[in-house]
């Protein structure tokens, strides 16, 4: 156990060594700066240009932003639905895989290119190479929008007045070449190296150990589970996800994968302290996520490795922790870190089956995304951290009697009220969702019994976790949920795609409205917004909002059941 959490340690000490340096080259892309990648890929980045017919250099207001994100995203939405509606006839089937139903091809196509990457389907029976090739895609696209997004928002805190943000398009290419294409092929290439299959022959006939023949499942893997973890996606080639051995093949891979999960999203808020010039704002922000995280990761291991106390009652020994629903060769410590940087992100990715660990555990992986800031997805993270940012500043304005001003800017009613629907709809999307389906479960629990395997406290905290994981945009599950049915594929369909694309829309209007604003210079009247305690007080904006939103919804799950233990 000991050797576990060293494990734990050593490896955010390496996503921090890595994120800081990541996070300064991020920042000379968003600024334009002179890399030493731009020779080999200034090149690939024109052909993509010419190809679209793009001018790169075109600046664009935040409505022409979005405008891009949205176009684009809606074409990607419409072959994707073609491929999955045909996989059976195309080629690259050599397993003879079918075609998906209506439903779960809509839920599939929302999932991707929302970087949510929810399955209703195991990846080896349900999709044919072409169909998993197509989503290794958009997993690539979806990141990059987030990261582009996240750009825009940048360069409108950067300015002083403008109504001219960039290029969407040329910080999406950039992302995606210079970023997220460089790192996923080390990545890829030490899975493979590691045992990862990475071919596009299909099924091979093992002998196991009892001497019996197998068939097992391959593909492009390695490339596929690379930017499924780099790019907050989190989608499995294979139906248990990182838990199954050809995605994950062992320790080292474990660690490989775990770091991937956060890199990227803690290296964007260093590139916002490099863009801006403010080192100690990025700190600040960076401080308040990691406080954040560390309080869900400390219960989240404790729980985990403390064991099953209903196990305990009856006299078995678990001085290796929680292990129901985990891998052996990670351990319950190890998977209980993968839990809390997997939610804590919109990654998604597991493991070990959530559904199996302890209140505690379920607890905590919920909340981690329930809060949906602490480090966040690609982009995303950031800009829900910038809602509360923008709560925090007028909150704190009006206790000190000050006006509220961020970087600058007067902080007004129509930012406010922008800032507030972004705020309340998570929670609304969530509860609303999980309402309705309680509501139809307890209505005719003959009708709906496939749903729920495990009724009671842990089945009502199956169906809040699956509307949780659709709000957040973060694709895990509680597997005990029978979820490939119309009902859920269409409505977390429709909440995904709610909670991707207005919690982009919002944030990128409040910073261009800003940024069109008149600059005020700061003053000693200012409201310093890069010091610990301003810190405190956007975390505690973030607390009472998670806390006021969600308790109710979690008393009747997790905690329900954590005190049933006792």
């Amino acid at each position: 156990m000991s050797s576990e959490i060293i494990g734990i340690i050593v490896m955010y000490a390496l996503v921090l060594l890595m994120a800081i340096p990541l996070g300064r080259y991020i920042g000379k892309l968003f600024n334009y700066e002179n890399t030493w990648l731009d020779r080999a890929f200034n090149p690939i980045d024109q052909i993509f240009y010419k190809m679209g017919g793009i001018d790169p250099y075109r600046q664009m207001g935040w409505k022409e932003h979005l405008a891009a994100l949205l176009t684009i995203n809606a074409v990607w939405f419409i072959i994707s639905m073609f491929v999955l509606l045909n996989m059976e006839w195309l080629p690259l089937n050599p397993d003879g895989n079918p075609s998906m139903s209506g439903d779960l091809a809509f839920n599939t196509t929302v999932s991707f290119i929302t970087n949510t990457n929810l399955q209703h389907y195991s990846g080896e029976t349900g999709l044919s190479y072409l169909g998993q090739l197509t989503l290794m895609l958009w997993q690539f696209i979806s990141a990059a929008c987030g990261m582009a997004v996240c750009g825009v928002v940048f360069t409108a805190m950067k300015e002083k007045t403008t109504t001219q943000l960039g290029n969407f398009y040329s910080f999406f290419v950039r992302s995606a070449t210079r970023v997220l294409l460089p790192i996923c092929f080390v990545a890829a290439v030490i899975l493979v190296f590691n045992g990862t299959p990475m071919t596009f022959e299909g099924k091979d006939t093992i002998t196991t150990l009892e001497g019996k023949e197998q068939q097992v499942s391959r593909g492009p893997v390695a490339a596929f589970v690379a930017i499924k973890q780099l790019g907050t996606n989190g989608g499995g080639f294979y139906g248990p996800n990182s838990a199954n051995p050809m995605e994950n093949p062992n320790y080292i891979t474990n660690i490989v994968e775990n770091i991937s999960i956060v890199l990227i999203p803690i290296a964007l808020v260093f590139a916002l302290g490099y863009v801006l010039k403010r080192r100690k704002l990025a700190w600040t922000v960076f401080g308040v996520m990691t406080l954040g995280f560390l309080l869900l990761l400390i219960p989240t291991i404790t729980g985990e490795t403390g064991g099953n106390p209903a196990l305990e009652k009856m006299g078995i020994s678990q001085t290796a922790g929680n292990l129901e629903g985990k891998e052996m060769r990670f351990g319950a410590a190890a998977s209980a870190n993968w839990a809390t940087y997997t939610t804590c992100t919109s990654n998604g990715s597991v493991n070990a089956m959530h559904d199996s660990f302890t209140p505690m555990g379920g607890l905590t992986t919920l909340l981690g995304m329930m809060v949906n800031c602490f480090y966040g997805g690609i982009g995303v993270g950031f800009l829900n951290f910038y809602i509360f940012i923008i709560l925090a500043v007028f909150i704190s304005g009006l206790m000190v009697g000050r006006t509220p001003e961020f970087l600058g800017k007067k902080i007004e009613a129509r930012e406010m009220k922008i800032a507030m629907m972004v705020a309340l709809l998570h929670p609304l999307l969530i509860l609303a969702g999980t309402a309705l389906a309680s509501h139809l479960y307890a209505g005719n629990p003959e009708a709906y019994a496939s749903w729920l395997a495990n009724p009671g406290y842990h089945g009502f905290s199956e169906m809040l976790y699956e509307f949780t994981s659709s709000s957040a945009n973060n694709g895990s599950g509680f597997e005990g949920l029978g979820d490939n049915t119309v009902f859920w594929n269409i409505a977390t369909g429709i909440v995904m795609l709610l909670a991707r694309y207005l919690p982009i829309i919002g944030p990128v209007a409040i910073a261009g409205i800003l940024a069109a604003k008149k600059y005020v210079p700061e003053s000693s009247g200012t409201l310093k917004t890069d010091t610990p305690t301003f810190g405190f007080m956007v975390f505690a904006v973030i607390f009472i909002v998670a806390a006021l939103s969600f308790f109710p919804a979690l008393t009747l799950g997790p905690i329900a059941e954590y005190f049933s233990l006792y």
